[in-house]
């Protein structure tokens, strides 16, 4: 059998690669002492437990009241059993036994392990719980390390022992990871089981998006930006909502970044999804109408009391406006947080609509997006014509399609398929700041919407990728 020395020495490697103090190692020998001890003399032992820290080697010394008649032996002892050692004894005094620890049994021997694995374990779990608890929303790295009946199970790099899952329905179904793959995700929540805390972590909730432009846009890090909504479809589209607590920042510029940079690198990580950014503005009717960028609204009527916006637009815009299976209004109906009832200009006539509600229209209902022929991009006339065919002729008619919907056009190939979706994620990622493009990138404002009320003037940006 090992010495005490060994068993310590044993023990303090454990202690070092879980991340306790001498402190708390020499807290959790202690108990798995007493627990060996508990095993031969019984449960309400009491022991004084000494540890040598400079040769590791144990005193262990049994405390025992004597009294006239014994009741629990764990404890007491009989005054003639004590006189047995020393006849001045009386009833009342406490017998101090020593014991060695080569004295401990295999049951207690195993006792004092299985005590100490089972306190080094709850430490653990008390460490993931209070580490993690409050960082609901924080971003987290590591490596996936299995995949277990449709979840990625997660090894994180700060806290390795640490119980971490995505679940199917937090992934991103578009998305494929071997084992060993680098893998970032938000923590959603802290669950509760029992063995102990596990961390759910999500790679499909809004809080990701969030996160990810929290790491690339230092304004929204720093607290300058927020991001005050989000509406999210997983693997399709993220519209944000974004508002500047400085005047000097425009919040849709620092989001999109130099040339898309930072928008760039979040759409990256979610494998393509498209990303709209908005200013957010605390008007309903305004913030409706920049929700549904980039179609142009004509009007809206807002009905506070059942929450309801109808927004009204010309025929042109009403596939802009609806998307790719409702996608676009869903959103933004999603993202001001009212139902949005979408008509085109022709059939709220025919409803009986006011016709006077497209006249006049206040400085403030009057936005403006730019739209230009698709002869102006550098396209093969061949591809013109074809797109030209089915009834496609300016960039914004196209901005929403996918490579399925070119490649179901006939004459595209995959090349030319390519080369327009290149087009459209080149031209629908714009600068903060349009005021400082030159001549030449006037056309790149495609899908940038402005808008002027009684006291601001904000660029309404939407980034696609």
């Amino acid at each position: 059998m090992a010495n005490a020395a060994q068993i310590v020495a044993a023990f303090r490697d454990v202690a070092a690669t879980k991340n306790l103090s001498e402190e708390e190692m020499t807290d959790l020998v202690k108990d798995g002492l007493l627990a060996g001890l508990a095993r031969i003399y019984g449960a309400a032992v009491q022991a004084e437990i000494d540890i040598d820290e400079a040769t590791g080697d144990f005193d262990i010394v049994v405390l025992r009241r004597v009294v006239e008649e014994v009741e629990d032996s764990a404890s007491e002892i009989s005054l003639e059993e004590a006189r047995w050692d020393d006849d001045t004894f009386e009833v009342g005094d406490v017998m101090e036994v020593p014991v060695q620890f080569t004295d401990f049994g295999r049951n207690a021997v195993m006792a004092v392990k299985q005590r100490i694995v089972q306190r080094v374990r709850e430490n653990e779990r008390d460490r993931i719980r209070d580490e993690f608890a409050d960082q609901i929303g924080e971003l987290l790295t590591g490596e996936l390390q299995q995949i277990e009946r449709g979840k990625l199970v997660v090894m994180l790099n700060r806290a390795r022992d640490a119980e971490a899952i995505i679940p199917w329905k937090d992934q991103n179904p578009r998305e494929r990871f071997r084992q060993g793959d680098p893998i970032r995700a938000v923590l959603k929540k802290v669950e509760e089981t029992p063995k102990g805390p596990r961390l759910i972590l999500s790679r499909g909730d809004p809080l990701f998006v969030v996160a990810l432009f929290k790491l690339e846009v230092p304004e929204i890090h720093q607290g300058i930006v927020e991001i005050r909504e989000i509406s999210r479809e997983v693997g399709g589209r993220t519209k944000i909502a974004v508002y500047s607590r400085d005047e000097s920042i425009d919040p849709v510029g620092a989001c999109v970044g130099l040339k898309g940079s930072r928008v760039q690198a979040v759409v990256n990580e979610l494998g393509g999804e498209r990303i709209d950014i908005v200013p957010w503005h605390p008007d309903t009717d305004v913030f409706a109408r920049r929700a549904l960028a980039p179609a142009r609204v004509s009007k809206v009527i807002s009905d506070p009391e059942r929450q309801v916006i109808t927004a009204i637009v010309d025929e042109d815009q009403l596939s802009l406006a609806i998307g790719r299976n409702g996608q676009n209004v869903r959103l933004a109906s999603q993202l001001i947080g009212w139902q949005i009832d979408l008509y085109g200009s022709r059939e709220w006539l025919e409803r009986g609509g006011d016709r006077s509600l497209f006249q006049d229209a206040p400085v403030e209902d009057q936005y403006e997006t730019a739209d230009f022929p698709l002869s102006e991009l550098d396209l093969r006339a061949p591809i013109l014509a074809a797109l030209s065919t089915v009834g496609y002729d300016t960039f914004l008619q196209i901005i929403d399609l996918e490579r399925r919907d070119f490649l179901q056009i006939e004459g595209l190939g995959e090349e030319d398929a390519d080369r327009l979706l290149e087009l459209i994620d080149e031209l629908t990622v714009v600068e903060g700041d349009s005021n400082s493009m030159d001549d030449s990138d006037e056309d790149v404002e495609a899908v940038v919407s402005a808008g002027t009320d009684d006291t601001e003037s904000d660029a309404d940006g939407e980034s696609g990728t």
